[in-house]
């Protein structure tokens, strides 16, 4: 089969490799239609592994080829879509990749292959930030009725990114407001989703970090901030957040890792690591992939935008030049497989 490694620059190969098999009972080998791409895919090599050539794909669209033993979901032929387990091998960049069944998940009738493969890390990612790291309420607790507003101000920070776009609409179905939405470009697009009426604004961040802190503090007419999805992840998020967020209980969590400067005493913070949902919170990660196949087929959660790169296999190092580049907003970037030069027509 045709497979894309990636490596430091960020630089892709494509090479001819055999179709793998299942590593374990509990695993499913999937026909890839579509793989998606995550900003990850060029920064790790660069972090990690140097000079080593990787699978770096890790969202799965396509049909399943065979299960393993336990697998008891899912069967050949299905139309599903998988979070493959990062840093390891038989990625979604190649004719077959692997998941495991717990993150797996059908994709219903109404969800192209496409749509599918904007889904999985990125969706997780957000519903980990929001339910574990954060604590808020999940929508099915109790707590949380439709006919009468959460109370509570939620700064989602880079909301038009993809883990942005998901987090928005979890938290608009624990019917938790106002949202305050920081967006440059795309704020048109996630202003469609919110609810003025709640007191929900999106806040631009192109006006300057003054006249961002002063939008951020004018949506919470004087409420206290202690919670903040932070998709960006970068100093000049950190800085503005510091100067908006409680003192007393405040939480900001952050979907990448490293050294965070600015933040001042009693503003707690966390990462947020989506590897989780294969390690210590599988059952999270199992229960919240099957909800969020059941959100997309009510159609109360969606995918994000997606823009597919042409090529195939051979689109991947065009696409993570771009991401690479920040030219992504709003949108995620797609490869369909069947698009690569020299795959063998019938072999698929």
């Amino acid at each position: 089969m045709k497979e894309a490694l990636v490596s430091k620059g960020p630089k892709v190969e494509i090479t001819n490799t055999p179709i793998p098999s299942l590593p374990s009972p509990n695993h499913i080998l999937i026909r890839v239609v579509v793989t998606g791409t995550n900003p990850k895919d060029w920064k790790l090599p660069d972090l990690f592994d140097q000079d080593a050539r990787t699978n770096q794909g890790d969202d799965i669209a396509g049909i399943v080829h065979t299960v393993g033993a336990n697998v008891y979901e899912f069967k050949p032929g299905d139309r599903v879509a998988a979070f493959h387990e990062m840093r390891t091998p038989h990625g979604s960049y190649a004719e077959y990749a692997i998941a495991w069944q717990h993150t797996t998940f059908h994709i219903p009738h109404n969800i192209s292959f496409e749509e599918a493969a904007a889904l999985p890390l990125a969706a997780m990612t957000s519903a980990i930030g929001l339910y574990n790291r954060l604590r808020l309420s999940q929508p099915w607790s109790p707590e949380v009725s439709q006919d009468k507003v959460t109370d509570i101000p939620l700064l989602i920070y880079g909301a038009s990114s993809a883990v942005g776009i998901y987090g928005l609409q979890f938290a608009l179905r624990s019917n938790i407001h106002p949202l305050i939405c920081v967006a440059g470009s795309s704020k048109d697009y996630v202003a469609s989703f919110i609810d003025p009426s709640k007191g929900d604004v999106v806040v631009d961040y192109r006006d300057g970090p003054e006249a961002t802190v002063d939008g951020i503090k004018k949506a919470l007419g004087g409420r206290e901030l202690r919670h903040v999805l932070d998709a960006v992840s970068l100093q000049e998020s950190i800085d503005n957040i510091a100067k908006v967020l409680s003192t007393d209980g405040g939480h900001v969590t952050f979907v990448l890792g490293g050294e965070k400067k600015g933040l001042r005493e009693g503003q707690e913070h966390s990462i947020t690591m989506v590897g989780d949902v294969h390690n210590a919170h599988k059952d999270f990660g199992y229960v919240y992939f099957r909800y969020i196949a059941r959100g997309l087929e009510e159609g109360w959660f969606k995918p994000q935008r997606v823009e597919v790169v042409s090529g195939g296999l051979g689109g991947v190092q065009k696409a993570l030049e771009d991401l690479k580049k920040g030219k992504a907003s709003g949108v995620k970037y797609v490869m369909r497989i069947e698009e690569t030069e020299g795959l063998v027509k019938g072999d698929r």
